[in-house]
């Protein structure tokens, strides 16, 4: 078991920037496939962008493909997810998840959640 703490969230303005991070600890961090899901009010939790364990492979959804880059620094065990360009439609709690294996935007495939930082972009 892996444990997962978002940070980076805020208010920002349409067309401005965050950077999320996703600090781990306990268990072996290199070894885990990180996913970063969002959810907004009223509406399922989504895929955003998955990384394997190694780094090499990264996915995005289609809603956020050219303006998310999601990345990792396995000697800091954390996770990262730079979003730029950020449209109020975006705005979402926004959850990090790690998961043996390969990345996949299958959320039930995560059996390790942080708790969530919130985004929110005003227009």
């Amino acid at each position: 078991q892996v444990h997962l703490v978002e940070s980076g969230g805020g208010l920002v303005q349409a067309g401005g920037s965050l950077r999320l991070s996703c600090a781990a600890s306990g268990g072996t961090f290199s070894s885990y496939s990180i996913g970063w899901f969002r959810q907004a009010p009223g509406k399922e939790r989504e895929f955003v962008a998955s990384i394997s364990w190694y780094g090499a492979n990264t996915h995005y959804a289609d809603s956020v493909k050219g303006r998310f880059t999601i990345s990792r620094d396995n000697a800091k065990k954390t996770a990262y997810l730079q979003m730029n360009s950020l449209k109020p439609e975006d705005t979402a709690v926004y959850y990090c998840a790690a998961r043996t294996g390969s990345g996949t935007s299958t959320r039930t495939s995560y059996d390790n959640w942080g708790q969530g930082t919130q985004v929110t972009v005003s227009s």
